[in-house]
């Protein structure tokens, strides 16, 4: 029997599980390793933290994807791979061989260069953790004894999460809660267009977000954070929402890494330094192709990865993916109102988020077995 490895329960690999359930493959074992059994959708995680979805409407059942196709799911986190033997390592001990592996573990917060960050921020990842610990500043923004909340991070993410915060806190009863955003870029949502950035900009204004832009953090204090300019900017709650960074094991593996750590990919979502080794999703960075980490294209990473997996383990030549440049984004704004992004456009309304409802719930759909 071949062994099949996927290591994670990330937007693409649950798209190989499917297909593994709907065409399983003869003579291979596959094998998930995931730490949690429930992955969370991010396209949404607003909406459940503005409180429009319950959790199971937004979480895949990995162990349930993983009978339907067939698979040993394995509650863990690897640690390590040795790309000598083929086996990988779990926490607390055992091993896993494998004749072809595939990694979607995601990102991890970039708190580890920030001193204090570690300690004192709420990281958006992991998204379990993100989760409780939003439950307890509801709890003492109701209570009132959390007066202000300090988002660090200026893109997509880090906004949305900000206002369907806001949005709960709200619903909630809690009043004279404040919300601060500190970005360093010059204004909340660089990446995206102008028309983009002046829709969010009245947005926040609009919802009294206090906006600290070019504001980088260097250190973080048990109440207050510091920033280069030597601004201190207190705080009750500190959420750190910043870009994504790479877990460390690929890399110390033996895997080509790119300089931040994400592992390098090429066309066909293979290792560039080791046959049999694939990345999909925010852990993987395509050589000769990258583009933003991001929910959107970690799902397109699905069926080209998924292919490229039956073709190693049939010793098949592997198929070119190339990625659209441009992505759509639908960017909710913690209401039932959403922006649409794309290259230069931009379209606002409670129709968009009735449509991103829709593409939403179409793709959990899919893999409810």
């Amino acid at each position: 029997m071949k062994q099949l490895l996927l290591v994670g329960g990330g937007h693409s690999h649950v798209a190989v599980l499917r297909s593994l359930g709907e065409r399983p493959l003869p003579g291979v074992n596959a094998i998930l390793i995931s730490p949690e059994r429930f992955t969370p959708y991010s396209g949404m995680l607003p909406g459940l933290i503005a409180g429009h979805y319950e959790y199971r409407e937004c979480h895949i059942d990995l162990a349930a994807l993983a009978r339907f196709a067939n698979c040993t799911l394995v509650e863990a986190a690897v640690t390590q791979l040795d790309l000598a033997r083929k086996v990988a390592s779990i926490a607390g001990g055992g091993e896993h061989r494998w004749d072809v592996v595939s990694l979607d573990i995601g990102s991890i917060p970039g708190t580890s260069d920030v001193p204090g960050a570690r300690e004192r921020a709420i990281a958006v990842r992991p998204v379990h953790r993100l989760l409780a610990a939003l439950q307890d500043l509801v709890a003492r923004a109701c209570q009132g004894v959390l007066r202000r909340v300090l988002f660090i991070g200026g893109g997509a993410a880090s906004v949305e999460v900000l206002l369907a915060l806001q949005h709960h806190l709200s619903a909630a009863g809690a009043r004279g809660v404040e919300m601060v955003l500190a970005t360093d870029g010059d204004v909340p949502l660089a990446g995206h267009n102008p028309r983009v950035r002046a829709i969010f900009a009245r947005v926040l204004a609009d919802r009294g977000v206090r906006v600290h832009a070019q504001s980088r953090v260097v250190r973080v204090d048990p109440d207050a954070v510091l920033t280069d300019a030597g601004e201190r900017i207190g705080f009750d709650a500190l959420i750190w929402a910043t870009g994504a960074a790479a877990a460390a094991w690929p890399g110390e593996s033996g895997l080509a890494v790119d300089p931040d750590g994400f592992v390098l990919v090429d066309e066909s979502l293979q290792s560039v330094s080791h046959a049999r080794v694939f990345a999909a999703g925010d852990i993987a960075t395509m050589r000769d192709h990258p583009r933003p980490k991001s929910g959107v294209y970690a799902v397109r990473h699905g069926p080209p990865l998924t292919r490229n997996i039956r073709r190693a383990l049939a010793g098949e030549r592997l198929e070119r993916f190339v990625p659209q440049r441009d992505a759509l984004a639908l960017i909710s704004t913690g209401d039932r109102y959403a922006v649409m992004s794309l290259g230069r456009w931009a379209l606002g309304g409670a129709w968009v988020w009735k449509w991103k409802d829709w593409i939403d719930r179409r793709f959990m759909r899919r893999y409810v077995v």
